[in-house]
């Protein structure tokens, strides 16, 4: 049976309206669409970052002093400092009389060394800086860093004394025969002695290594340093005089700026060279709070009267013996 003419004349136009609506998604496709954005250039393939790079050696920095200040580079000779001066392992900075230096590894360690101190460098990375206090007094600022973790670590020569911190503060003094103290400002810091026994020492505390013992329990730091001289009374008669001082141990002993070794026990001597008249001495102790106190004292030398002559001699004039330039006798 036939289709109706009606319906014969509708296909054509339903089949157009097909077409028309699966065109429009082409259309839009290809005239109406906005072009991709083009791909950004390929980078560069990365090294392959190995783990001792990772651990590169950051350069420790002379950063500024003032005074005689020396740097040695391993076992050569000694030199003049200078200002921002690169310091690596096995270099050693020593300060003099009445001198004093900052040594700076980045943002993350400031160390601030006193008059008559000497530092090794021991190790040096993003990680770890390791340094020797030979003798002196030194401070050392250990700034934490949210992305490493930075730990600062300073060893006494010639003692069981390790001292370490990643965030903090703290003094240590090395009277260079194995007495170490070590007082904390801020955060907390690990004091290592013999046998690896440790204590923490807090912000406003310290605590004492000697020879061949472990660290002493932490205890508040003093406000006052005790000093306790021994002075020779009246007229000095002898040129060179000696002097006995009493200090607590680990406070650093100057005296008329000079550094004066103390003993396990804080015991020091002075041998002092006396001049003519009047003579000041002025003694100074200083402890690991940053406390000081000054004894002062003058000590007048007066050379002994020549010795009277002796009674019972005969006293010859060797005038009579001496004969005239005509050769004779007067």
């Amino acid at each position: 049976m036939a289709a109706p003419p009606s319906r014969r004349r509708q296909a054509p136009f339903l089949i157009g309206l097909v077409l028309i609506l699966a065109a429009l998604p082409v259309g839009w496709f290809v005239f109406l669409r906005e072009p991709p954005a083009p791909l950004p250039p390929q980078a560069p393939p990365r090294p392959a970052v190995t783990q001792e790079e990772a651990k590169k050696a950051v350069e420790l920095v002379l950063s500024s002093f003032e005074g005689t200040v020396d740097v040695k580079h391993g076992d050569g000779p000694w030199e003049p400092a200078r200002k921002d001066m690169p310091l690596r392992p096995t270099d050693v900075v020593r300060t003099g009389r009445g001198s004093w230096a900052v040594v700076l590894n980045g943002e993350s360690v400031e160390l601030r060394m006193e008059a008559e101190t000497e530092i090794s460098v021991e190790e040096i990375s993003n990680e770890l800086s390791k340094v020797m206090l030979g003798s002196g007094l030194a401070t050392a600022t250990v700034r934490g860093r949210s992305n490493v973790r930075h730990t600062f670590i300073l060893k006494a020569k010639g003692a069981d004394a390790e001292a370490s911190t990643a965030q903090g503060t703290f003094t240590m003094s090395n009277n260079g025969k194995g007495t170490v103290s070590v007082g904390t400002r801020e955060g907390d810091v690990k004091l290592t002695g013999k046998e690896g026994k440790f204590v923490i020492v807090r912000a406003g505390q310290r605590s004492i290594v000697r020879p061949g013992q472990e660290p002493t329990t932490p205890v508040t730091i003093p406000s006052t340093v005790f000093v306790k001289m021994e002075w020779p009374t009246g007229t000095q008669r002898n040129r060179e005089v000696t002097v006995v001082g009493h200090t607590d141990p680990g406070n650093r002993v100057t005296v008329d700026g000079a550094n004066v070794p103390t003993d396990a026990d804080g015991k020091f001597t002075l041998n002092l060279a006396l001049k003519n008249g009047p003579n000041p001495v002025q003694v100074t102790a200083v402890n690991v709070g940053g406390a000081r106190q000054t004894e002062q004292q003058e000590l007048t030398f007066e050379p002994p009267p020549p010795p009277p002559p002796r009674t019972g001699t005969m006293k010859v004039d060797t005038k009579i013996f001496q004969e005239s330039s005509d050769g004779t006798s007067p």
